[in-house]
């Protein structure tokens, strides 16, 4: 693995605004957690089911109280099925799958695992697993990526 060097790292804050093409979401807040591993997008009504012959895990994302929330089920045929410790340190039973995400103007493939998280303040949370690409975090920072799009 190659060595980023301080000078090319990004600076991200604790919050920040990401596009997530493949489910149509954009200028969604997310999260900034250097305490979580990997990431987790709000999702509900997560169930595997046959489709053509294959299982596939079909989901919804956000909800109502969401004004992205479009009331559409997605549809992926490569998932992971997985155990992940929340933040209550429960360990949990998780569908996850992987995207592309935007930020900065450079896509990234990521694996996010699939929650409700409609109790929590973001939709998203970007943990140690993303970060680890070249980000350094500034708790000072709002938003860092939605000013570069202006």
């Amino acid at each position: 693995m190659t060595e980023i060097s301080e000078k090319q790292k990004k600076i991200i804050g604790r919050v920040d605004k990401i596009d997530l093409p493949q489910l149509k979401l954009f200028d969604l807040d997310a999260k900034i957690d250097t305490g979580a591993y990997g990431c987790s997008l709000h999702s509900h009504h997560i169930e595997v089911i046959e489709q053509d012959g294959k299982e596939v895990l079909r989901f919804k994302v956000l909800d109502p109280s969401h004004p992205e929330y479009e009331d559409q089920f997605f549809c992926f045929e490569e998932f992971t099925d997985k155990k992940v410790k929340n933040s209550f340190g429960v360990v949990e039973h998780r569908y996850a799958i992987r995207t592309t995400l935007l930020a900065f103007g450079k896509k990234y493939q990521i694996e996010f695992s699939l929650t409700d998280r409609k109790d929590m303040r973001f939709p998203v949370l970007l943990g140690r697993k993303f970060l680890s690409r070249g980000f350094l975090v500034d708790v000072r920072v709002i938003n860092a990526s939605f000013e570069l799009k202006k």
